[in-house]
């Protein structure tokens, strides 16, 4: 695998540094107390999973720890990294203190958070404040500032015009809402990720450090190589394979970028273009099985269903979304090739795919490819996601040992229990500051209020209502992670489109998929600045090729909830469908990605003018959205999937010719 040069490594490094937070290396004593305090957290999530411990216990201590690990590890600022400083000292023995004062008051205190005594406010203030100040360190000072907004809304809100106002709250009844109950820090968010968020980031530690990662990128470079079109190949196939374990965004496109830019530039792919694909199939991760990001964990939680019936409903636009990346990667090779050559790209192409055959991969390496299954065969058979994850971390261990260079050893599994565990405090920290604006939320009234402002202002319409939502959570997740864009949004956009009789599910689907586009949305573009820094093209132009890649895939969700029939993509069905109406949903799909992904590339066969390329948008537009055209121009515009269908065709079948036509140049005759 190539390596990065010291100075890419160190932009990378700011850039992750800049969105999650400096984080501290220690050595000697404070290193080993940093690890214990890891494995200590990993140790109890595991025991957790294999026991019965009580809810607000398990939520009580995963706070603590996310606490205490996040002022050890996190400094206040960067020029205190790598230092334990005084206050650090103090506020983990603040954040001891208020937890164990939580964990002993029991019953008793959750039963008098109405008429709470002085000291449960002067605990409830305290919390607020270090989870504001671990959260900062953490993933930067957005979330926190927008949770000050939040409680100075609860707080002052009386003030405010109708529709906004509420009665207003002091202290004596917010800080209990949001420290004691189960509603606020301690909610759903805090709920999910100290029972599945932190065991998945386990399970993504323990299959990278035994070489799983590694495995997937070799094999997709082995099964694809030799042909021109096989950069982008790889790229998309790694991805998945890569993205499914991880559900890592970031992660994925860096380890991707190390190995693939270099080829990717020797068959003639520009540097923002090549940083946009990486940013797209890293972008994939996140909706990807098995992990998904984390999430999809909290969809199922939120809807109170099976973590497997999430999993089921990903499954075709996860499929749908990878099917647009290749048509993509398709007409790059096109493009390429009608730039640079065909046999030049071929040549550049077998001169860098140097890598083992894939049939040698398999015998040496296959059981990695459990990981892709193992959660969900477990799941299958009648075990909770919580148990499936643990037992599929127990044949991770054991399968490692397989080979010598992959064996997870006592001293290796100890590293990566604590690597998962450090790697969830930032998640942590994230769901519990969303707690508080969630807690702001409930107690105000404001997501109800904010659905019926919706409602109104969209005139009852779901299509203009679904695009008022998409606008929101992508506003929201310009300046949040995807964890916390989903978790405002599933309670303030969700409700507005299951008012108007979107079913739950395919509303939370649609605001998890556009939530997931902060992935790829400045400030918060990731993926595309790590990318960028791997390629050295500017940031901000690898952000737009990234979405120029997944624009297409990101019309989908609006399937979901403008059209009856497009719960079937979910796979789901109404009473009058069948699957012959989901195996048609499916194909409509595909094929008006394939129109989008062509007009997006400006190619198809040859490259398409400029009418071209609209009319082929307006052909994929139609076989998507059929039931969008006909609730607009109704018999005006009949049947418009097979006008899409026949607009398509018949522009491919004209591009085609106009390719067979010879060209003549200026000041030359007419070839016979």
């Amino acid at each position: 695998m190539a390596e990065l040069d010291a100075t890419t490594t160190k932009r990378i490094e700011e850039l992750i540094e800049a969105e999650e937070g400096s984080q501290n290396k220690f050595t000697g004593v404070l290193g080993v107390v940093a690890v214990a305090t890891a494995l200590a957290m990993a140790l109890f999530h595991l025991w957790a999973a294999w026991d019965i411990v009580p809810t607000t216990v398990l939520r009580y201590v995963h706070v603590g720890f996310a606490l205490v690990l996040g002022f050890y590890l996190f400094p206040v600022s960067k020029r205190f990294r790598h230092k334990l400083m005084p206050w650090d000292i103090i506020l983990v023995a603040a954040s001891i203190y208020v937890i164990y004062y939580l964990v002993t008051g029991g019953d008793d205190l959750q039963d008098r958070y109405i008429f709470p005594e002085p000291m449960d406010v002067i605990v409830g203030w305290v919390l607020i404040g270090l989870v504001l100040e671990v959260a900062r360190r953490a993933t930067g000072p957005v979330m926190p500032v927008v949770a000050l907004g939040f409680l100075l809304y609860a707080f002052f809100g009386n003030h405010l015009p109708a529709p906004w106002q509420h009665q207003g709250y002091g202290g004596e009844r917010l800080v209990p809402h949001l420290t004691i109950t189960l509603e606020g820090i301690f909610g759903t968010a805090i709920d999910v990720s100290a029972t599945l968020i932190i065991l998945f980031t386990i399970y993504g530690a323990i299959l990278q450090n035994s070489g799983a990662g590694k495995f997937f990128v070799d094999f997709s470079f082995a099964i694809t190589g030799g042909k021109p079109s096989s950069a982008g190949r790889t790229v998309v196939l790694s991805s998945f394979l890569l993205g499914g374990p991880s559900g890592s965004g970031v992660a994925t496109t860096v380890t991707l970028g190390t190995v693939a830019w270099p080829m990717m530039k020797r068959v003639g792919y520009r540097a923002d273009d090549a940083g946009g694909l990486l940013a797209a199939g890293g972008l994939g991760a996140i909706i990807s099985p098995p992990v998904l990001g984390a999430a999809a964990f909290l969809i199922a939680e939120y809807l109170k269903i099976g973590y497997l019936d999430v999993l089921r409903m990903v499954a075709i636009p996860t499929v749908l979304y990878y099917a647009s990346l290749l048509f993509m990667v398709e007409l790059d090779q096109r493009r390429i090739a009608a730039r640079v050559g065909a046999s030049a790209a071929a040549a550049a192409m077998a001169e860098a795919m140097q890598v083992e055959r894939a049939g040698a991969l398999v015998r040496q390496y296959g059981f990695h490819f459990t990981s892709l299954v193992a959660i969900i065969v477990f799941m299958s058979i009648g075990y909770s996601p919580t148990l499936s994850v643990l037992y599929a971390m127990v044949v991770g261990v054991v399968l490692s040992f397989l080979r010598k260079d992959s064996a997870l050893t006592p001293r290796k599994l100890v590293n990566t229990l604590a690597e998962g565990a450090i790697q969830s405090v930032g998640i942590a920290a994230t769901c519990a500051c969303a707690g508080i604006i969630v807690g702001v939320i409930t107690l105000t009234g404001l997501g109800l209020k904010f659905s019926d402002i919706a409602i109104q202002a969209a005139g009852g319409s779901v299509v203009i209502t679904a695009l008022y939502t998409a606008l929101i959570v992508w506003v929201v997740g310009l300046a949040v992670p995807v964890t916390a864009s989903y978790i405002i949004c599933a309670v303030v956009a969700a409700p507005a489109l299951t008012k108007l009789g979107v079913p739950d599910y395919a509303a939370h689907m649609f605001v998890f998929y556009y939530a997931v586009l902060s992935e790829v949305s400045p400030p918060t573009a990731l993926s595309p600045f790590a990318a960028a820094a791997i390629t050295g093209a500017g940031p901000y132009r690898t952000t737009l090729q990234a979405w120029k890649y997944t624009l297409p895939a990101f019309l989908l969700p609006f399937v979901f909830v403008t059209d009856p029939e497009g719960v079937g993509l979910l796979l789901s069905y109404t009473p009058t469908m069948t699957w012959v109406d989901v195996v048609w949903q499916t194909f409509l799909a595909a094929a008006g990605l394939a129109a989008l992904s062509a007009a997006a590339q400006g190619f198809a066969i040859r490259a398409l003018a400029v009418w071209e390329r609209v009319a082929m948008a307006f052909a994929g537009l139609l076989m998507i959205f059929p039931a969008l055209f006909e609730a607009g121009f109704g018999d005006a515009l009949p049947y418009p999937h097979w006008i899409g269908i026949v607009v398509a065709l018949g522009l491919v079948a004209f591009n085609g010719r106009r390719a067979l036509v010879p060209s003549v140049l200026p000041g030359t005759s007419k070839q016979k």
